[in-house]
């Protein structure tokens, strides 16, 4: 019997340690697979790109017309007809409104007929000067009378025209005053004609970027209630001086808008190309890293991360020009590169399963084993 117990006892020792030794393998089969999956760190890439570059100022301004008037009547009278309503495009000297002119009429014809009538007297006194039957001064003076009659018959036909409301400048009626029936003044405003070829745009630069802004550059500008890409514009004037107080000078966008799509008042970001590079090697802005005044990118080799310092050039639409550091074969991190440490292993999840170079983590079965 004690025998039996001893044999019993060794049995048990053998099968404990079998058992240990087993779950120490799956213990550390199992440390192994945590570690892998710890290490290779899930990124995405991009690869860079080639494409023209633009160094631009950007601002913003309202848009505005280059020309625009008030209408005012020349003459008193009423309202008679209205020829024109707001939205209308209309051309300079176009009729817009008429008055009551009769009185202005009736004026005309008297001064007309009293024209007519001195017309025919210096005629007949210029037969009698030749003949020397009326003395020189007799017939000055008749000679100055018609000269006076004639102004006062010019200016009545003048302020009859007047009843006739024209347009000073072309464009369109952006607003109409004026009512039918209204008696109304010399002087008061009529109709409002906006001018929308060209539009301008005002703005008030920095005085560093005054070297950098001629006329003659192009711009672009877009506007939030015009959907769509960007609309072509050009810088025309340059004010020559800076203003003190502010420290910026003040510049001229010119707009065409054949369409007629932009109206005045709008808001518009305005962006001026200051130069540009051909061809030049971008990455999107948001894979660059900055610590301690360098930058820096993550690239991915043989599976890990390979921190890059680089050196940049332009930027625009998110994209910045890259002078050192890559080449058009890397593939830079752009998602996944912050807190990256450098060699680390990554797995990209953006790839083409064959470029996939992180190590397969998954937990091998029996059939496998």
């Amino acid at each position: 019997m004690k025998l039996f117990r001893t044999g019993l006892t060794a049995f048990a020792c053998v099968f404990l340690l079998a058992a240990c030794q087993q779950g120490d393998q799956v213990d550390e089969e199992t440390s192994e697979e945590e570690e892998l999956e710890v290490l290779a760190v899930p990124v995405e890439t991009e690869s860079p790109v080639r494409s023209d570059i633009y160094a631009t100022y950007t601002g913003t301004a309202p848009i505005e017309a280059f020309a625009e008037a008030d209408v005012i009547a020349k003459v008193d009278g009423e309202v008679r007809e209205l020829h024109a309503e707001e939205g209308d495009m209309v051309a300079k000297d176009q009729i817009l409104a008429s008055l009551d002119g009769e009185r202005l009429r009736l004026e005309l014809n008297e001064s007309k007929a009293r024209l007519q009538k001195l017309q025919r007297d210096f005629a007949r006194n210029r037969e009698l000067q030749e003949r020397g039957l009326i003395s020189e001064g007799d017939f000055e003076r008749i000679q100055y009378d018609l000269q006076a009659l004639q102004a006062s018959y010019n200016l009545a036909s003048l302020e009859l025209d007047y009843t006739q409301i024209r347009a000073t400048i072309s464009g369109v009626i952006s607003e109409r005053y004026i009512k039918l029936g209204n008696t109304i003044k010399t002087g008061d405003p009529v109709y409002r004609v906006t001018s929308l070829d060209p539009l301008v745009a005002y703005m008030f630069v920095p005085e560093r970027e005054f070297r950098q802004i001629v006329a003659g550059q192009p711009a672009r500008i877009e506007i939030d209630a015009l959907p769509g890409p960007a609309l072509e514009a050009a810088v025309t004037r340059v004010s020559p001086v800076v203003d003190p107080q502010t420290g910026t000078f003040k510049i001229t966008i010119e707009i065409h808008d054949a369409e007629r799509r932009i109206k005045p008042g709008m808001f518009g970001r305005i962006s001026i190309v200051l130069d540009m590079h051909e061809k030049v090697l971008q990455i999107p802005r948001s894979a660059i890293i900055e610590r301690g005044g360098e930058l820096s990118v993550f690239i991915v080799e043989d599976g890990v991360g390979i921190r890059k310092n680089i050196q940049t050039g332009f930027s625009s639409d998110g994209l910045v020009e890259i002078t050192e550091g890559l080449v058009d074969s890397d593939k830079v991190i752009t998602v996944g590169h912050v807190g990256l440490k450098n060699e680390a292993k990554v797995v990209v999840i953006n790839a083409p399963q064959d470029e996939n170079t992180a190590v397969d983590t998954s937990t091998p079965t029996e059939e496998d084993e």
